[in-house]
């Protein structure tokens, strides 16, 4: 099984996420982790899908189809070496007096943030890898996660580059 990082141009219209979705449904992929938002222009978003692959089932067919869908403008996949990717997480950790300490001291060795500090809990958001992310919660885990919310991955091809350029051109052009 292989992981491979979608990043994908749409125009911002409803539906089009459920379409891209369903039809990653329709061939058997399952999707690790979706993200969607607008990007520098109003008129289009940005969807980064990370999907696993098995080996039998072949990304490039549902990208072909992918780019026969209509509000489709691009589709790029990031390699790991040429892109920064970055994942948040928001986790609610048990924490009294004798442990409190002990907590931000493992949230500062992340370089994550205490955004929230009650007598029974300490809320701590952190951003970066996903094996960052996964090692913080590991050394977490101990006092006790009362809560947790991660969110998908983003990422963004390295360099000066951008994946919007031509696009924008393309959709000018279509309106």
């Amino acid at each position: 099984m292989s992981k491979h990082t979608l990043s994908v141009l749409v125009e911002n219209k409803p539906g089009v996420l459920a379409r891209i979705t369903a039809l990653f449904s329709r061939r058997g992929f399952n999707i690790d982790s979706l993200a969607v938002g607008t990007t520098e222009h109003p008129d289009i978003s940005r969807i980064t899908i990370v999907v696993n692959v098995i080996d039998e089932l072949p990304l490039e067919q549902v990208t072909k189809q992918l780019n026969k869908l209509v509000n489709v403008l691009k589709i790029v996949e990031l390699d790991p070496a040429a892109a920064v990717a970055r994942e948040l997480v928001l986790v609610k950790v048990r924490a009294d007096n004798e442990t409190r300490s002990q907590i931000v001291e493992i949230v500062q060795l992340f370089r994550a943030k205490t955004v929230d500090v009650s007598p029974e809990a300490v809320t701590v958001e952190a951003t970066g890898s996903a094996g960052k992310l996964e090692a913080m919660l590991k050394m977490l885990e101990p006092f006790g996660i009362k809560e947790l919310v991660q969110s998908g991955t983003i990422a963004i091809g390295r360099g000066a580059r951008s994946i919007t350029d031509r696009s924008l051109r393309a959709l000018d052009r279509s309106a």
